[in-house]
Formats: structure tokens, C-alpha cells, sequence
């Protein structure tokens, strides 16, 4: 992924402006840092892209998709309809705060869609955790839609679509609050890291309390500060913030190389009979991180699975069978196997995990094949990548077209 590709002289200046100082922590020690609060400027990094009014920077993307829901209101026994198809911490926060997880049907977008939601409404819906895949974004205006009708909160996993946008505004920024992931395979990491953010104040203020202990942060004396409400420790460090700073610099500069960059392998392999692509709900805010290809159906995209292993193809994912990012083999959430007992185990599922009928989220997952888009590439590197690809689907739909 790009920010890994990208590491320099940049992220060394914003770590030993830390490691000389020794302030490895977020908060106070005013006089020992030096002027320097890496957290607070990765946080401005992020609003300065994004446009959001308040940013705070926490420990990954999965600790502020979690404060991202409580921050907004959703707790114990609250039904949150989710995707099938995200990375598991999205379905791991809302069962840890306590929540209860719908799942709903996706579209070509790799995203929730409208209809899909409105299919698992109840009256005991509470709110949607939207989350944007594979560098894309949903289909905000028909989402929206529903959201107001039914007056949900929205709040939207954005970790896999930072700097992607629909109609001008930002992931993220549609619902009451939205979270960006920063680890190592995003189009900036600092390592371990997320950011959650919002144009709302006071969820901005609960979620700054929430991820610390419950300390207000008012005053120059940590021990003596006051704690408004209950919270845990999801705090980022100095250190991780640093990277995230020089590495959240460079993402328009990245944007600009991956959408040249997936252009051309999308002309060149719009030439291959049997290829298709996942639709952008708006082309002019993909972040390009990804090139989401479809074959005609789940049989064709495995045997292209195969042909790909066989030449030694790398840099792709097969979602449809992967461990951590589509529910076909999520066993320990089926069975909710847990080290220690959860409020859904006494309170109660609200769908039968082990047989849930998702027929599109199947169709869809299953012809999908996902490329992460590198912004060193050269042109040369690109046709290559290109025309094994090409020939790999060729000769994977040949039975199919015999």
C-alpha cells in the first residue's frame, strides 16, 4: 500500500523531534516538549484533507470506530445494522459496546446499500455503521435518505477509504461521526493508529473523554482533572502520531499518482472480455487505493484465483474466502465464541448468524477480486501487471466459454 512505500527523511524529522525530547506521551509536560504535539498536528493533518471541524487521534482505526458509536449514542442492546463485507473490528466494536449486529446486503459499490438497509429495519433499529470499502465510498445519497426517514444515527468506518469523498464531502463526515484507520496497510499509516472524526462538538467532546480514562483535559494538572464520565484507554501515542503526521502529508500527492495509476490498468484491462469493475457511487472522489475487478460469476473468479496462484501472481485478495474481511468464515461470530460473556449472549442476537440469507453480498463478494494500487509503480510494471492479469482471466473463462 502506498504509505509503506513512501517511508523517508520525513518521518525521521517528525520522530526525533519526540525522541529528543522524551515526551512520548499525547497529553501535558507542556515545558519539557519542546512546542511539540505530534498528536495535535496529525489531527490537524487530518482536517486540513478532510475539512472536518474536530479530529481526534486514538490508537487504530478499530479503537475509533468503537468511540465513534459510543461517542454517538449507541450502546448495550441498540441494533446496528452492518455490512458483511469489512474488516472484523467494524462487527468487533459494535458487539464490544455492547450492541447488537443486523446484517444487511451489499451492492456493487462493496458498500451497504439503501435497499438493503431497508430490508433489516425494525423498530428496534438504532443506528447504521456504514463502512466504505476498498478505497470507494457508499451511495450517499440513497443511504441518507433512509437515515433521515427513519431518523438513525449514522455513523460510518471509513478505515479502508481515508481521503476518498462523495459529491464533495468526505467519508466520514455524513453521519454523526466517522473513523479513519492508519496501521500498515492504509494509503498513510503510522504504524498503529486511527482518527475519528466529526462536525459535531459535543460527540467530539465524548469521544476526546471517552478515549481517556474520562479525563476532561482541562487544566495543567493531569491528576486533579476532572472526569465527567466512564472511559477506557485508547490513547495514540507521540510516537505513532509522528508517522501518521508525515505520512498524512504526502496523501494528496498519492491520490493523485493512484488514480493515474489505476486508470491505466482499468483501460487496459477493460480490453479483456470477462472483466468488470465495482461501481463508484462517485468516480471523482475515489482515493484509488484499490482496483476492484468482477468476473461473470463466483466459479469464474476462483478459477482466475487459481490461475493467479499458479504463475506466482501476488498482491491480491480474494475476499470471498478470506479469514478477517467477509462473513462466510466468521465461525467464532456464528457461534459467538467468546472468552468472556458478552451483553448480546444474555440479551440475544437479533438474526440467526449461521444462516443468514445474503444472496447479493454472496454474488457480489464472490466475483470480486481486489488489487492494492501502488503509487510507485512504473508504466512498464503496470502493462505487465496488466496483461497477467488479462491472461490469467482469458484462460480461467475459457471452459466457461467453450
Amino acid at each position: 500500500m502506498p504509505g509503506t512505500e513512501l517511508f523517508g527523511t520525513e518521518e525521521r524529522k517528525e520522530i526525533n523531534d519526540v525522541l529528543e525530547t522524551g515526551m512520548l506521551f499525547r497529553y501535558n509536560h507542556d515545558a519539557q516538549r519542546n512546542n511539540h504535539w505530534k498528536a495535535k498536528d496529525f489531527e490537524a493533518e487530518v482536517k486540513k484533507i478532510t475539512g472536518a471541524k474536530f479530529a481526534h487521534a486514538m490508537s487504530s482505526g478499530s479503537t475509533a470506530v468503537a468511540t465513534a458509536l459510543a461517542a454517538s449514542g449507541i450502546g448495550t442492546g441498540d441494533e446496528v445494522i452492518v455490512p458483511p463485507f469489512t474488516f472484523m473490528a467494524t462487527i468487533e466494536a459494535v458487539l464490544f459496546i455492547g450492541a447488537l449486529p443486523v446484517f444487511a446486503e451489499i451492492d456493487e459499490t462493496l458498500c451497504l446499500s439503501a435497499e438493503g438497509i431497508k430490508k433489516v429495519l425494525t423498530p428496534k433499529t438504532k443506528g447504521i455503521c456504514l463502512v466504505h470499502m476498498c478505497g470507494g465510498m457508499a451511495d450517499m445519497d440513497a443511504i441518507m435518505k433512509v437515515v433521515n426517514e427513519h431518523q438513525l444515527i449514522l455513523v460510518e468506518d471509513a478505515g479502508q477509504s481515508f481521503a476518498s469523498s462523495y459529491k464533495g464531502t468526505y467519508t466520514g463526515l455524513f453521519g454523526k461521526a466517522g473513523s479513519y484507520s492508519f496501521d500498515f496497510f492504509k494509503i498513510a499509516t503510522a504504524g498503529e493508529g486511527g482518527v475519528l472524526v466529526t462536525n459535531d462538538e459535543i460527540t467530539y467532546k465524548k469521544a476526546d473523554v471517552y478515549s481517556d480514562h474520562g479525563h476532561d483535559h482541562q487544566g495543567n494538572n493531569r491528576g486533579m482533572e476532572q472526569h465527567p464520565y466512564l472511559g477506557f484507554n485508547y490513547r495514540i501515542s507521540e510516537l505513532h502520531a509522528a508517522v501518521g503526521v508525515a505520512q498524512t502529508r504526502k496523501v494528496p500527492g498519492i491520490k493523485e499518482k493512484n488514480r493515474k495509476n489505476k486508470n491505466l490498468l482499468v483501460n487496459e484491462l477493460s480490453k479483456t472480455p470477462g472483466i468488470s469493475f465495482a461501481r463508484l457511487a462517485d468516480p471523482e472522489g475515489d482515493s484509488a487505493t484499490f482496483l476492484n475487478i468482477f468476473l461473470p460469476d463466483t466459479e469464474a473468479a476462483k478459477r482466475t484465483v487459481a490461475e493467479f496462484n499458479a504463475i506466482g501472481l501476488g498482491g491480491f485478495n480474494y475476499w470471498f474466502t478470506n479469514m478477517y474481511h467477509f462473513i462466510n468464515q466468521w465461525d467464532h461470530i456464528k457461534e459467538m465464541r467468546t472468552i468472556s460473556k458478552l451483553p448480546i449472549e444474555v440479551l440475544g442476537a437479533p438474526q440467526d448468524y449461521k444462516n443468514l440469507h445474503l444472496p447479493k453480498s454472496q454474488e457480489v463478494v464472490g466475483r470480486l477480486i481486489s488489487f492494492g494500487v501502488r503509487c510507485t509503480w512504473t508504466e512498464q510494471e503496470m502493462k505487465d501487471l496488466a496483461t497477467k492479469i488479462s491472461a490469467c482471466v482469458t484462460k480461467a473463462l475459457k471452459p466457461v466459454n467453450a
